[in-house]
């Protein structure tokens, strides 16, 4: 492993000479001085490398992984909300100021209109936008906070005009300051992984002793700015509570999902900054309403049904959709005891109602998805059911051994039994459910790297509560896949190619979404700054990503 960070301290060292080299080369053919070039080339390096910290993770990790033998792999009874923030969150995207009546008319193909709802939680204006589909009869409505427009690459201010000959002591000191920090940095990083990836090894292996020792020398490295030193401390925090807890692993788990208000804040804020919560609930919205078009008694049968925030754009797509609306819509949403009671019910009941939609809600209370049993979801007969799923399935993974049912398998079984029209399933991108912890470990690392980059993206002020809370999000994931074994650990990630597999085995058969799910999550992503989010097409599903590497997968399935 020394090796390895020598050769890549090399490699950063020849880089940094022939990139010199060329600027100076460069610099002479078109007439400007080379130590300004130079100079100006080192800070673009400095930049470069400071934005793309998954680039720069991933290769770190093959090389670092190689030495070892390693290759990482990747493939009423209510709900209700924290009372920190589900009544203004919740009101916020209630409010139907402004909102057409049932009988207005439909617009053309071709037309968009534009309404403005006021969020009670910020008291910010919201854009609220809803487009007819091309390919379909039907309407969606989705509803994202706007953001001001901001760049992650800053672009270095043009060279001073002063003579030449007093500024070249000051551009040379530049230079060597900026390549000695780049230096620096890269040494830094490559130290920090190093250690990261021996500790894990030494945690599989069994060797607690050496494993500690790996911390301890890990907490004395200086640590890196920016997402790389963010990240590299939860994986530490993470190694750290599985060294020491020893065989009360089970432990974690249990404060980890006890304090629900906590746990739904963290939620709130994460759908509110980044991307990924809007993307999910958009994407199954759109195949949701394309399901049920024609239907005239709907149920739709939520999972997590957390601050309800997904259901305000279907219940204002429904009452718009040419035919009029279904004659009854139903909510079940599933989810933990709320000290809130019946207000998200009492709310949604509120939106319905103005736009002459007949609403039903009815909550169950469970703690695990397998203590649901059909008969607790009451459907009745003649309607058409959508089972709805956001980042909840992959808990269910845990299995006692390999001919061991897993709970997945029962509650499958059980949505098969409903026979529903469509299920829309959201779930991680990656493979963090591997038997062995250092190629989880690995693959939760380039994982997380990559989505702490993204956060770059989201216009978070330095050191904001927005921003603290997000990495805490994103930090009890990392907690729970790194220190906890056994029932303890449910952030169990599996990809795509798995999912598409244990659905089909299962008895269902794949739906694909739409062309309107494609446009919409791609208008979702101009409200971001950057370039660097991307939504792809996969086989029917939609996945959304941060530059090359997939994150989070929507998919919809329905009764074969």
């Amino acid at each position: 492993m020394a090796n390895v960070a020598q050769r890549l301290q090399e490699q950063l060292e020849t880089t940094t000479v022939l990139s010199s080299t060329a600027a100076q080369e460069e610099a002479a053919a078109a007439g400007t001085p080379a130590h300004l070039s130079s100079s100006s080339d080192a800070a673009a390096a400095m930049a470069c490398s400071s934005s793309d910290l998954s680039g720069w993770i991933e290769g770190m990790i093959e090389e670092l992984t190689a030495s070892n033998g390693q290759h990482s792999s990747r493939s009423p009874l209510v709900t209700t909300d924290s009372p920190h923030c589900t009544h203004n969150a919740l009101d916020s995207l209630l409010d139907t100021t402004g909102f057409p009546s049932q009988q207005a008319a439909a617009p053309s193909s071709s037309q968009h209109y534009q309404e403005t709802l006021v969020d009670r939680f910020t008291g910010q204006q919201l854009p609220c936008m809803t487009s007819l589909p091309e390919s379909s009869n039907s309407w969606m409505l989705h509803h994202v906070p706007s953001t001001t427009s901001y760049s992650s690459k800053t672009m270095l201010p043009p060279p001073p005009s002063a003579p030449m000959e007093r500024i070249n002591g000051r551009v040379q000191q530049k230079v060597v300051n900026s390549n000695a920090a780049l230096k620096e940095q890269e040494d830094s990083g490559v130290q920090l992984v190093h250690s990261l990836l021996a500790c894990a090894e030494a945690v599989q292996h069994g060797d607690l002793v050496r494993a500690e020792e790996t911390v301890c020398h890990i907490q004395l490295l200086a640590s890196p700015p920016g997402p790389m030193g963010k990240v590299a401390a939860h994986f530490i925090e993470a190694l750290t509570l599985r060294i020491y807890s020893g065989t009360s692993l089970v432990r974690n788990v249990t404060n980890y999902e006890s304090d629900n208000s906590l746990t739904e804040l963290l939620h709130f804020h994460y759908y509110e900054t980044c991307p990924y919560l809007k993307f999910a609930h958009l994407t199954a919205n759109q195949a949701i309403l394309e399901a049920f078009e024609g239907e005239k008694q709907v149920h739709v049968i939520d999972f997590n049904l957390m601050h309800g925030l997904q259901w305000p754009a279907l219940i204002q797509a429904l009452a718009l959709r040419p035919g009029g609306p279904p004659a009854l819509l139903r909510l079940t949403g599933i989810g933990p005891p709320h000290a809130s009671g019946n207000e998200i019910g009492m709310k949604l009941a509120q939106l319905a109602e103005s736009v002459n939609i007949e609403f039903e809600f009815r909550g169950v209370v469970a703690l695990k998805l397998d203590e649901v049993k059909p008969w607790m979801l009451q459907v009745s007969p003649g309607e058409a059911v959508a089972v709805n799923s956001v980042l909840q399935l992959h808990r269910l993974l845990y299995s006692d051994g390999p001919h061991v049912p897993a709970a997945i398998d029962d509650v499958l079984q059980s949505v098969l039994g409903l026979k529903p029209k469509i299920v829309t399933i959201v779930e991680h991108e990656a493979n963090h459910n591997a038997p062995g912890f250092l190629s989880r470990f690995t693959e939760a690392l380039h994982y997380y790297s990559t989505m702490f980059d993204s956060l770059e993206a989201c216009n978070l002020p330095p050191q904001s509560s927005q921003q603290l809370l997000v990495e805490m999000y994103l930090g009890r994931e990392i907690c729970n896949i790194v220190a906890c074994e056994g029932v303890a650990r449910v952030e169990r990630h599996e990809n795509l190619e798995q999912w598409r597999r244990r659905m089909v085995k299962a008895g269902f058969q794949p739906l694909q979404l739409g062309f309107n799910a494609l446009k919409q999550a791609k208008s979702l992503l101009t409200l971001f700054s950057g370039d660097g989010y991307r939504v792809e097409e996969n086989n029917g599903c939609l996945t959304l990503g941060w530059h090359t590497r997939p994150l989070i997968a929507s998919s919809a399935w329905q009764y074969a």
